[in-house]
């Protein structure tokens, strides 16, 4: 599903990433792990193609992303690739609903008449059936993260990639929203890769990539 082959970018003066091989199987759930500034996000953004490698190939589901065009990109990103953040990114004038259901606007793997009855399917799989026309700024921080992966699956993409998507959360929320996490991506055949600086996170994955030797500093 994803494969990273001598993937390098450079990162300031004398600093680089690099990652000679990578390799996740569909379907699989895979933790990037490691502490602050090693390099673990800029490799969730170099596969979901919002970094590009400076040389390397990056392959998602078959298609080298860094030979896309921009535009082409961004179609691709919308059909195959869900987001999960730490920061939700919900749109605060716009209800539950209606942020899983512009989520959907950006791609056409599902067909527009049954926009509504699968995000409202999703909303009340995350346990917020009551809180469909609820906005942002009235939900819990738990509730917000549920609004997020909702939306992150609603175009039925293959691959999920969350970037500490419980760094927001409280330990009970932060167990609840793991918990739904990988029931679903499990329930949905996709492809889970999950950024994390907390060791405890990582574990509950089946596969853990320890990322603490992707940055590398020129020798002075």
């Amino acid at each position: 599903m994803v494969r990273l082959e001598n993937c390098s970018r450079r990162l300031g003066p004398g600093v680089t990433f690099a990652c000679p091989e990578f390799h996740v199987a569909p379907g699989a759930q895979t933790a990037l792990w490691g502490p602050s500034g090693c390099g673990k996000s800029t490799m969730l953004n170099l596969i979901s193609g919002l970094l590009r490698p400076d040389s390397g190939r990056v392959v998602v589901d078959g298609v080298d992303i860094q030979d896309l065009k921009e535009g082409q990109l961004d179609h691709f990103r919308g059909a195959h690739i869900g987001f999960v953040f730490q920061t939700f990114n919900l749109l605060a004038p716009f209800t539950a609903l209606q942020n899983v259901l512009l989520g959907m606007r950006f791609s056409d793997t599902v067909p527009g008449r049954e926009w509504k009855n699968r995000a409202t399917l999703l909303l009340e799989r995350v346990g917020l059936g009551h809180r469909l026309h609820s906005m942002p700024q009235t939900m819990s921080v738990g509730e917000q993260q549920r609004v997020a992966i909702a939306r992150a699956l609603a175009n039925r993409q293959k691959l999920i990639v969350a970037d500490e998507p419980t760094g927001s959360l409280d330990p009970k929320n932060s167990e609840a929203v793991m918990d739904l996490l990988l029931e679903m991506c499990a329930e949905e055949k996709v492809t889970l890769l999950l950024v994390t600086h907390e060791r405890s996170i990582a574990e509950r994955l089946p596969a853990l990539w320890d990322c603490s030797d992707l940055v590398k500093e020129a020798a002075a």
